[in-house]
C-alpha cells in the first residue's frame, strides 16, 4: 500500500535535496541560496536547469540521469506528487537533482540574474480562462528573464492544442527565435532521447491517442513583451486525473 500524504510530507521534510518554501514562508523569509545554487548545494559550476510544474518529477530525474554534467531543479507546489521523484533520486544517490516546493508565481525569489540556463515546462495546465496564469505567458516570461541567461532555452511539452497554439502566438508576437517545433512529437523524425522521456500522465495521453506537441525556443533579453490578442479554440476534452480544463 502506498504512503499517505502526511507520511510523504514527513519524508520530504527530511530529504537533504528538497527545499520547501510555500508562499506563507517564502514571502517573509529570504532564500539565502539565491544566486548560490551551484556553489552551496551542487558544489560545482555546471549549468542549472529548471522543470516548472514538475508533478511527480519524472522528467527531472530522467534528465539528471541523462546529463550528469548539468544540475536540475524540479519545482511544484504539490509535495505529495513531488515525493515520487524526490524519493527515486535520493535512493539512486543522484547529486545533480534538487526539488523546490513553492508557487511558480514566486520563482524569481529563488534564482538570481543569469543563474539558470534552461527551463522545461512539461505539460503545464493551459489555464484557458486567464492568460496571466499560463506558464508561457508574457507575465511569466518577464519573471524568467530575471534569472535566465541571455538567450536561455525554454522547452514546452504539452498535450493541449490550446497551450501549444497560445505559446506559438506568444513566440510569433515577440519574435522569439525557435529552434524546433512539432505538433506530433513521436511521429517526428528524429526524436531525440531527451524528448523521449515520458511522464506518467504523458503515457496515458498517448494511450488515449492524443498527440504530444513540443517547442524549443530562446528567450532574449531587453525587449518589451507583448501578449497576443488572437482568439484560441478551447480544448474540448479532460485529461486523466485532471479537472475540466478551464
Amino acid at each position: 500500500m502506498g504512503k499517505n500524504k502526511l507520511q510523504k510530507f514527513a519524508d520530504m521534510a527530511g530529504y537533504p535535496h528538497v527545499f520547501e518554501y510555500p508562499y506563507a514562508v517564502a514571502n517573509h523569509v529570504p532564500f539565502e541560496m539565491r544566486g548560490k545554487w551551484g556553489e552551496v548545494f551542487f558544489k560545482n559550476g555546471n549549468p542549472v536547469v529548471l522543470e516548472l510544474g514538475c508533478g511527480r518529477g519524472e522528467y527531472t530525474v530522467g534528465l539528471g540521469k541523462m546529463f550528469p554534467d548539468k544540475n536540475f531543479i524540479a519545482v511544484d507546489i504539490k509535495g505529495a506528487r513531488m515525493w515520487s521523484g524526490a524519493t527515486t533520486s535520493l535512493e539512486a544517490g543522484m547529486k545533480n537533482v534538487a526539488f523546490l516546493r513553492t508557487q511558480i508565481e514566486m520563482i524569481d525569489h529563488f534564482f538570481a540574474e543569469n543563474e539558470v540556463s534552461e527551463i522545461w515546462l512539461t505539460f503545464p495546465d493551459p489555464q484557458m480562462k486567464k492568460a496571466t496564469k499560463r506558464l508561457t505567458s508574457t507575465y511569466f516570461m518577464e519573471r524568467y528573464r530575471r534569472f535566465v541567461k541571455p538567450d536561455g532555452i525554454i522547452h514546452v511539452k504539452t498535450d493541449s492544442n490550446f497551450m501549444f497554439t497560445y505559446t506559438r502566438y506568444v513566440i510569433e508576437e515577440n519574435k522569439f527565435p525557435v529552434a524546433f517545433m512539432t505538433e506530433d512529437l513521436y511521429n517526428s523524425d528524429p526524436v531525440d532521447d531527451i524528448l523521449g522521456i515520458k511522464t506518467y500522465y504523458e503515457q496515458q495521453w498517448l494511450d488515449r491517442g492524443l498527440s504530444i506537441k513540443y517547442i524549443r525556443f530562446l528567450l532574449p533579453q531587453g525587449t518589451e513583451l507583448k501578449e497576443p490578442g488572437a482568439e484560441i479554440e478551447p480544448d474540448p476534452y479532460r485529461s486523466y486525473n485532471r479537472s475540466k480544463r478551464t
